[in-house]
């Protein structure tokens, strides 16, 4: 308590020391801290962010309403050199006395010290200095905002400013816009010198961003520039630039409106002290050179090996090793055709895929064969990659599984593998971690390890015994893959052996989507200590045990005649068994009988081996165009059948069954389910590196068949940092059942979050959410009730998680600390869930490496 006191009086009189700073410390006298700019445009006040963005000068910024980093700068001496030296002069004898007893070197360096300098320049570095209104960037700021209005049809625009005290050397700025009526676009006349390009226009289909009826804005004047010269471009203008497109605008005689004609000259060829014009041509492709090993060292070699195929050239300065097909199918630039910007995108963008050569290069050189002097001839230039590449890596990992973890891993590349472009990628990983959610009896701090081999091979091509081009042509990118792995890890107690296989294709059916269709994803789960559930389970232990003692009648099945703890394996599985089979006094149908009977489904499923052959097909669209883009949404589907397959072979195969009922595969009942998901995520970028993010998730797995359940590894958990951030992972639900079990799982699960994204000062930022969703099971044979999903008053069941979080931006990471809060509990009886365990006693605290969404 003592403690805690301490810490409360420490953080008042820090917070009344910050909140006792004077704003205007460090404003001189007949200057003013800028505390507000108000654009008022026609006399009203506007919010407009691009408006907001032309200012020179901008108000310090602020935390939730407070000057944080103004009131941090005003706490920093900005002369601490010179106010340590004042110290001695104003104690004369003081320097000496300090040397005698320090020496003179140490004194001089306790100047430098962090509690002397160094938490000076850390104030004054964190903080940020007054913003003093400057008139000079005020008149250019008024400036900027008449351009900005002028350019959106305002061409009468007025501006002024006033700047009006608020409180003492604190000032707002007026910027008062009086724009007058917008122009409006009437006649759109076109006039085009070069012949062919004029037809090209009249016969472009696309729509026009300038349209008769539409306010003037010069941004639609430049997207209407850009447009005409891509699609130029795209049909052989080989020459042509933006600069060719102008546009005269023409007010004369005309209120409020403006015509306006298309200008696009002739081409302007320079030619040494001179120039001419002359109409632009659309070029062919004459010939494809495609040197396959080329480098600026051998540029000037000879071409020793060469062939042609389908019209292209393919030339190497040593023996070439690559089919030609495996590089003409990546080349969208073909022979006779005409040229397009389109094409030479396309065809970097295939080359940079097989990830066998070093930044492809794509150059035109006009043919001097032709006459007319209207070929292009493509040389396309390709470095190759090593054939051989070895990698390492080392990692420190936080997972909803592991509180901490240390990953090697090692890999080898082969590219080229069969002279098809193809790349065969060989890795081996181990990983050592902590975590407290285990059953740890010996205490030690690394007690999760995990080891494995994986296999990759990649075809640039869709492998198939038929032709896939009119189905999905090679614009699209696709590729093969086909995948094999193995691990063997000890992570929650049960000890696993993981076999996988995969045979999957991938392709691209737009820029910004993907689709992955698995045709064969295969996965085999050995458990290898199946009989130390309960000791991992400890919950299910605890249920089972207290049971036990009540209706428990063999002796033999506890550890000692005192305690009467049912024993682990022997013990609990005697008791259940005997529960089961009514050699017990519990009866079907009563609630501990229940208990019982769903502790051991629930045991049975999660230490049973599983075999899973599965398809699935997974499409993600997208809009974000970079890793800045904080302003798109992003689509994700994935639809997946596992264990059809499997049946209709052993229904054709009139396979026999097990005892069960059901069919096997290596003498192991194979998985059968049906699984749906969905994932939305937008975001919306208010400026001011505010944004405002939200995702949605909704996901189900049906198990039909010859199964009753779903495996653990391909089912539903809820909490943990990229989830419910107020509950740990694996704590919530299923269900209104107050996460009873350790690791809680269900087949169908719903997500919503919401989170607002702003900066505090520098590369920190803040950041407040709220989550919510819950698991349950639906269409299965888990018994509890409180754990299904029966109808839509279900919903009442979604659990609400809500708090506030700091991102520390390292540019290519962000590391990320949440703190969430508990706000509506569903495990509570109804009536009781909100706000029941809202403090920070109840709080869960979680670390987490990038944006969560």
């Amino acid at each position: 308590m003592k403690n805690n006191s301490t810490k409360i009086i420490a953080f008042l009189l820090i917070a009344i020391l910050i909140c006792a700073c004077n704003a205007v410390k460090r404003v001189p006298d007949g200057k003013y801290l800028l505390v507000k700019n108000n654009i008022l445009v026609n006399g009203k006040s506007t919010n407009d962010e691009n408006a907001t963005n032309q200012m020179y000068q901008k108000p310090n910024g602020t935390l939730l309403g407070y000057k944080l980093r103004l009131n941090l700068y005003n706490l920093a001496n900005l002369n601490p050199d010179s106010t340590y030296q004042a110290k001695f002069k104003k104690h004369p004898g003081l320097y000496e006395r300090q040397a005698k007893l320090l020496s003179a070197k140490q004194v001089d360096r306790l100047g430098q010290s962090f509690l002397y300098k160094g938490i000076h320049e850390f104030l004054k570095n964190t903080g940020e200095p007054p913003v003093i209104i400057d008139t000079s960037k005020t008149k250019k700021t008024l400036t900027r905002l008449k351009y900005y209005y002028f350019n959106s049809g305002y061409f009468n625009v007025s501006t002024d400013y006033t700047i009006d005290s608020v409180a003492k050397k604190k000032a707002q700025v007026n910027y008062n816009i009086t724009t007058g009526p917008a122009y409006i676009l009437d006649t759109i006349k076109s006039k085009i010198m070069t012949p062919a390009l004029d037809s090209l226009f009249k016969n472009n289909n696309e729509p026009s961003f300038i349209k008769s009826g539409n306010q003037y804005k010069t941004a639609d004047f430049e997207e209407e520039k850009n447009r005409i010269t891509t699609y130029f471009r795209n049909n052989g203008a080989y020459f042509f630039q933006p600069t060719y497109v102008t546009f005269d605008i023409d007010t004369i005689g005309k209120k409020n409106k403006a015509d306006v004609t298309l200008v696009i000259n002739n081409n302007n060829i320079q030619e040494r002290d001179s120039s001419r014009t002359e109409p632009f041509k659309l070029y062919k492709i004459s010939d494809v050179n495609i040197y396959t090993d080329y480098s600026p060292a051998n540029a000037k070699s000879k071409v020793n090996d060469s062939v042609t195929y389908n019209n292209f050239n393919l030339y190497s300065y040593k023996k070439l090793k690559y089919k030609p097909r495996a590089i003409t199918d990546a080349i969208f630039i073909n022979k006779g055709s005409t040229y397009s910007d389109t094409r030479t995108t396309l065809s970097s963008r295939y080359l940079n895929n097989l990830k066998i050569f070093n930044y492809p290069s794509i150059q035109y050189e006009v043919d001097k064969r032709d006459p007319t002097a209207e070929s292009l001839i493509a040389n396309v230039y390709l470095t190759p990659r090593k054939k051989y590449s070895f990698g390492a890596t080392l990692d420190f990992t936080h997972s909803n599984i592991q509180d901490f973890g240390i990953g090697a891993s090692i890999s080898e590349t082969i590219r080229n593998v069969f002279n098809r472009a193809e790349t065969l990628e060989i890795s081996a990983r181990a990983n050592i971690g902590s975590s407290k959610d285990m059953a740890n009896p010996n205490n030690t701090f690394f007690n999760v390890s995990e080891y494995g081999l994986d296999l990759k091979l990649n075809f640039p091509r869709i492998l198939l015994p038929f032709g896939t081009e009119k189905i999905i042509p090679k614009r699209m990118i696709p590729s093969t893959s086909i995948s094999a792995g193995f691990s063997k890890q000890t992570n929650i107690g049960l000890d696993k052996e993981n076999f996988t296989g995969g045979f999957s294709y991938n392709w691209s059916p737009k820029r910004h989507n993907t689709v992955k269709f698995d045709l064969l994803n295969a996965q085999y789960v050995r458990n290898l200590n199946p009989n130390n559930y309960f000791n991992v389970y400890t919950s299910s232990y605890r249920e089972l045990n207290n049971i036990g003692k009540a209706y428990n009648e063999n002796e033999s099945y506890f550890d000692n005649p005192e305690d009467r703890n049912l024993r682990i394996p022997d013990g609990t599985t005697g008791f259940t068994n005997d529960v089961l089979s009514n050699k017990t006094a519990l009866q079907p149908g009563s609630s501990e009988y229940k208990d019982v009977e769903s502790i051991e489904e629930r045991r049975v499923r999660l230490t049973e081996n599983d075999f899973i052959l599965a398809t699935s097909y997974t499409f993600t669209k997208t809009t974000k165009k970079d890793l800045a883009d904080n302003n798109f949404y992003q689509f994700k589907t994935k639809l997946e059948s596992a264990g059809t397959l499997l049946s209709a072979i052993s229904t054709i195969g009139s396979l026999p069954k097990n005892s069960n009922g059901n069919y096997e595969i290596f003498n192991l009942e194979y998985a059968e389910y049906a699984k749906a998901e969905f994932d939305y995520i937008k975001h919306w970028d208010f400026g001011k590196e505010k944004v405002l993010a939200v995702r949605s998730f909704f996901g189900i797995a049906v198990p039909f068949g010859n199964s009753n359940y779903v495996p653990f590894s391909r089912s539903y958990y809820s909490g943990g940092s990229n989830d419910n951030r107020a509950w740990q992972p694996y704590s919530l639900g299923p269900g209104s059942t107050n996460a009873v079990d350790d690791f809680n799982e269900a087949n169908m699960k719903i997500a919503l979050s919401a989170e607002y994204r702003f900066k505090i000062f520098g590369d920190v930022k803040g950041a407040i959410f709220a989550d919510a969703g819950n698991i349950w099971n639906v269409l299965d044979n888990v018994i509890d009730n409180k754990a299904k999903f029966n109808n839509l008053n279900d919903l009442d069941e979604i659990a609400l998680g809500s708090g506030f979080g700091l991102r520390y931006d390292l540019s290519f990471f962000v590391i990320r600390l949440d703190l969430g809060f508990k706000t509506y509990n569903p495990a509570h009886d109804k009536g009781d869930r909100w706000f029941k365990e809202y403090n920070f006693g109840h709080s869960v605290l979680n670390f987490g490496i990038n944006y969560p969404f």
